[in-house]
Order: C-alpha cells, then structure tokens, then sequence
C-alpha cells in the first residue's frame, strides 16, 4: 500500500515508512509482514477481506505474500511497517517456548493461529494516537539505515506497537499437535535456509505463470514427491506452490485490466485460466474484488472521480 519492495532495505528484519498516497495502488504483493497504521485521511481497501473502507484509526495486518490495492478517497498518510517472516518465527518461538520444539513447529504454530491473511482493525482514534511517537522515532531510525546501532530500540519500539495491536489481531482456534503438547528439553533447531528446490519452483512460476502448471509438473522439475514439495513450499513462501501460482496470475490480470481494454475472456487464458469463469472467482477471491469492479475503480480513478465512502 505504500512503497515498492526494491526501496526498501533488504538486510533489516524491521523497515519502517510513513508515506502519502494520492493515486491508486496495486493490487501488489510483498514477501513480508506487512503492517499498515493509518494516519490520516481514508481509503478503500481490497483483498482476500473483500472491498472495504479504512480510515484514521485503522490498522491492516497482511501476511507475506497477499495481494493488496487501494483507492484513496482522495488522499491517505499510512504509517507501514514492514517484518521479516523468519524474524517474526523467532520472536514467536521464544514467547512460546514452553510449547512449541523447535522454530519449525513455531512458524506451522503461527501460521495455524493466525490463519487470516489479511486483517482490518478498528483500533480507534484516541489509541492510535499513542502509537504515533512510537511510530515515527521507528521510522527515523529505519530510515537512518543502521540498524545494527539501532538494533535495541527498535526492537523496544517495534515491541510496544505490536503490544497494542496484536491481542486485537484475530486468531484461529487450533489443537495441539504432539510435538506441540510435549515439553522438551531437547536443543533448539537453527533456522533453516530457503530450500533450493522451494527457489526453484517459486522462479519457474514467476518466469511463465500462464503454463499449465500442476503440482506433479513441478516435482518433476525439482526432483522432489509432490508431497514433498508442497511441504517445502509452504515453510518458504506460506503458502502452497498452485496458491502462489493463482496469485501471480490475478496480479499479472490486474495489469491487463488497468493496462489494456482487453475483455476479461480474452485476458483469462493470457494469464493461465481457460475458464474466464473460473477466472473471475479465483481473481476475486485473492484481490477482493470481480475484474469487472476492478476495471471500473481504475477507470474512475483515470477520469479523477472521488468514490464516496
């Protein structure tokens, strides 16, 4: 909703920017927690929650990986943070230490807790408020590129905002697994590097998303099971390899849609779907809105119409 990834740092777990947007965004992805305090003004957001309007006081949390846009109506100054997965895994894994094995058990822990992709909280105006200090010294700080020297405060920082919104966050009912029932005292596993093979895949989708991919064509290509691959997968990238495949196909849809005057049942086999139907759901269900409504927001944005909340 903000920044491009390529503006941002790549070697700090924590990245903070406050910015003003003026002009429609996305609908974009990023591999990151994501974030999103509004400051001012208001908007209309859509993503896997649907088409809905945020506004002062609003906080949206996005997991890696979710596609994003937004109409401003007519401008809106957000504050985002943006966190590393793999930091966040850690942090997870220490508060709840006494339950998860190791940092493997911690990152499927988390991703069952907090099975809402994207999230909108009413955090209200007076409590938003107080996160204000908090959020511009985190961006100062950020911005200054040093987080080594910076490390303890803005971790301190960091940890007094979440402290405000994540009991607000909306958790998913889970069930302990065995390894998550036994305490041990067995020595803590390292983090893991991306998988080669988990690299592989996500590059092979990138490159040529309009192939019929199916889960068994890209074991094959990696050498893995397609079992196999679909495990080392999701530990990467949070979601299965077909997820992330129809996420990249609604992204590069969405491009069509703003770029070209391409009906929407020629635009579905561009991207990969031979069904304009089926086509339409997926894309809905990962951008928040049909490729027709979509269509319409961005040309009222070209004609300069404000869109009334």
């Amino acid at each position: 909703m903000s920044e491009t990834l390529e503006s941002l740092p790549q070697l700090a777990p924590v990245v903070a920017r406050t910015t003003v947007i003026r002009m429609p965004i996305g609908p974009v992805t990023y591999g990151c927690v994501k974030i999103i305090v509004v400051r001012e003004g208001s908007a209309i957001l859509f993503s896997e929650f649907g088409e809905k309007p945020v506004g002062r006081g609003d906080v949206v949390v996005l997991a890696p990986n979710v596609l994003c846009g937004s109409e401003p109506a007519p401008s809106i100054t957000v504050t985002t943070i943006y966190i590393d997965r793999r930091y966040l895994v850690d942090q997870f894994y220490w508060q709840h230490a006494g339950e998860v094995r190791d940092h493997l058990d911690a990152a499927d822990y988390l991703e069952a807790r907090y099975s809402e992709p994207a999230q909108i909280l009413h955090l209200g105006e007076q409590r938003a408020e107080h996160l204000m200090p908090w959020l511009d010294e985190l961006v100062a700080l950020s911005l200054d590129q040093n987080f080594e020297g910076h490390f303890y405060r803005m971790q301190a920082l960091l940890f007094a905002v979440l402290d405000v919104i994540v009991p607000r966050i909306k958790t998913s009912s889970t069930r302990r697994s065995p390894s998550q029932r036994e305490r041990t005292n067995a020595r803590p596993a390292r983090f893991r590097p991306l998988r080669e093979e988990a690299i592989r895949t996500r590059d092979l989708l990138r490159s040529t998303p309009s192939k019929r991919w199916t889960l068994d064509t890209l074991a094959e290509e990696v050498h893995l099971s397609p079992t196999h691959l679909s495990r080392v997968f999701v530990e990467a990238f949070g979601r299965t390899p077909l997820s992330y495949l129809n996420m990249l196909r609604s992204e590069e849809m969405a491009r069509l849609l703003r770029e070209t005057d391409l009906p929407i049942g020629r635009i579905a086999p561009q991207v990969g779907w031979a069904d304009p139907g089926h086509a339409a759901r997926v894309f809905r269900a990962n951008v928040g809105v049909t490729p027709s409504r979509y269509r319409a927001m961005d040309m009222l944005a070209d004609e300069g119409m404000a869109r009334p909340i």
